[in-house]
């Protein structure tokens, strides 16, 4: 089960520390908030990432808020990342459906199935 991630910041210590927070975020079902080391930020939705011998040659795919196009940023100009959205999957996993389930049943209720419900 992922641990709840939204409102952790993470500031740039080490190569390995910055991989590891960019891999959480990909797994994130929510925006986050890049902080580039030039002091500008990026707040968005993480789809996708490119792991790369060198923090230059690694990048990280976003969708800025707003609509804009796509941006792909090098990890090397990260400086900081905020898990600022909410995540829509927190809490939706099978496992929560089929414990919601059971409990439902154990109380006698009737016309209950087990069947995912809507992220938002």
């Amino acid at each position: 089960m992922t641990e709840a991630r939204q409102g952790q910041v993470w500031a740039a210590m080490t190569e390995e520390d910055l991989r590891l927070a960019l891999e959480q975020a990909f797994d994130y079902r929510g925006d986050v908030t890049l902080t580039l080391k030039d002091g500008s930020r990026i707040e968005g939705y993480i789809f996708d990432r490119r792991s790369a011998p060198t923090l230059a040659e690694s990048k990280v795919r976003i969708i800025p808020g707003g609509g804009r196009e796509r941006l792909a940023i090098a990890y090397s100009d990260i400086g900081g990342l905020e898990f600022t959205g909410r995540d829509t999957a927190a809490g939706k996993s099978w496992e929560a459906w089929v414990k919601k389930y059971v409990e439902k049943k154990a109380a006698g209720e009737t016309g209950i199935e087990l069947k995912p419900e809507d992220l938002d």
